[in-house]
């Protein structure tokens, strides 16, 4: 939905749903119950998740004309694609498949071009729209510094074709598509200046030479283009778990000319580690709840010193609770926005707030989009049905947009 210069929504991955018919069928469940109630005579904006088996029912038969009419006749637009998950999200062990097939492989390459053929094909005449995408790879399934730089390598490359696909239509349809890097702990790409150097060493140095040669441009026009349609999914959790400053962050990609394709706003869990071993076991009780085979969940601990320690998964953490000299974890959950705290627990709702200010200040993008899954966190007294949780979620940013 629009609020004055933004448009708002949340990520359709909450719902379970593979296929093609799950999909839509969550689009009519469950968002348009959302919008009845915060937008009913209003656009209201969606932000879809299609796994690559809805992708290819999608595009197949008439589906995509059927989606269309859907959209217009509901009141409904679509801005941004979720195309990080691949395959299944839901009701299986993720962990890091999440990542499979990484930017190395072609499948990722063509689910991707599938995605922005759709995207093109319902998104507004009036405003920009984007994809989020993983963040490469999984840095842990890559040891040596020669199989890193291979993945680094065949990623580029691929994107680049991308690059190649978003610019013709540019040229063709006056559409502005951008892929948006969605750094993530542990991903190859997991923080901002992994982010920067993968912009300053790879994606530029190689990609500038090629289109100038594929489409006659200038170097400084091949830069340009290349940073209008590769842009940040930035997820406030993934930057708030990497204890960054978001306004150093900012302001060093408008330096490099690194474009935001959409803000993610979402809330980490974070907890103090206490000196007293006995207090530590209060840490221990509190996070345990949260152990589970689904997803991985990094934890990153840092000391007085500064100093950053990431463990893979909570259950990494939790062995060495004990003996850490770590003063504070902040743990990769999505859990409700609208709360500071859950007892023991607090979330990083603080890093939302900064993000919004800075938004409203500087206009980094106009494309908001809620990610919040981790719902037990909540006490017994607040939960409510998911259609009234998002709903919530949502009305919480209405009232924090500057």
């Amino acid at each position: 939905m629009q609020i004055e210069d933004y448009h708002l929504t949340y990520c359709t991955n909450i719902h379970p749903g593979e296929s093609w018919e799950a999909t839509f069928n969550n689009l009519k469940n469950h968002v348009l119950k959302i919008k009845a109630e915060l937008a009913p005579d209003k656009p209201f904006a969606i932000g879809l998740r299609i796994s690559d088996e809805a992708s290819k029912e999608l595009v197949a038969n008439n589906e995509l004309e059927i989606l269309t009419s859907w959209l217009d006749a509901h009141n409904c637009y679509v801005f941004t694609l979720n195309g990080f998950p691949y395959g299944g999200f839901h009701r299986q062990v993720v962990k890091d498949e999440v990542h499979h097939p990484d930017w190395s492989s072609s499948a990722r390459k063509e689910y991707t071009f599938r995605l922005f053929d759709i995207l093109s094909a319902i998104m507004p005449d009036d405003m920009d729209a984007g994809i989020s995408t993983s963040p490469l790879s999984y840095k842990h399934w890559h040891k040596s510094e020669a199989a890193r730089n291979e993945v680094l390598q065949k990623s580029c490359t691929h994107i680049m074709e991308v690059v190649d696909r978003l610019y013709q239509l540019k040229l063709e349809k006056n559409q502005i598509l951008h892929l948006d890097i969605e750094p993530e702990p542990d991903g190859m790409i997991e923080n901002s200046s992994g982010l920067q150097a993968f912009f300053e060493n790879w994606l530029l140095p190689q990609g500038i030479p090629l289109l100038t040669k594929m489409h006659g441009v200038s170097s400084a026009e091949a830069r340009g283009i290349i940073l209008d349609h590769v842009r940040v999914c930035y997820d406030v959790c993934h930057f708030a778990v990497a204890y960054e400053d978001h306004q150093t962050v900012l302001n060093n990609f408008k330096k490099e000319g690194i474009k935001i394709g959409k803000f993610q706003l979402s809330a980490a869990l974070k907890i103090a580690i206490p000196e007293e071993i006995s207090q530590r076991k209060l840490v221990e009780r509190a996070l345990l709840p949260f152990v589970e085979s689904t997803y991985l969940h990094q934890v990153i601990g840092k000391s007085a010193g500064e100093k950053l320690t990431a463990y893979p998964d909570l259950p990494d953490a939790l062995l060495d609770l004990a003996d850490t000299r770590e003063k504070e974890w902040r743990i990769h959950f999505h859990v409700p926005v609208f709360l500071p705290n859950y007892g023991t627990l607090q979330s990083t709702q603080e890093d939302i707030l900064a993000v919004l200010d800075l938004n409203g200040q500087h206009h980094f993008t106009s494309q908001l989009e809620v990610e919040t899954y981790t719902w037990e966190v909540l006490p017994e007294d607040i939960h409510l049905s998911l259609d009234q949780s998002i709903i919530r979620e949502l009305e919480w940013v209405k009232k924090h947009i500057k």
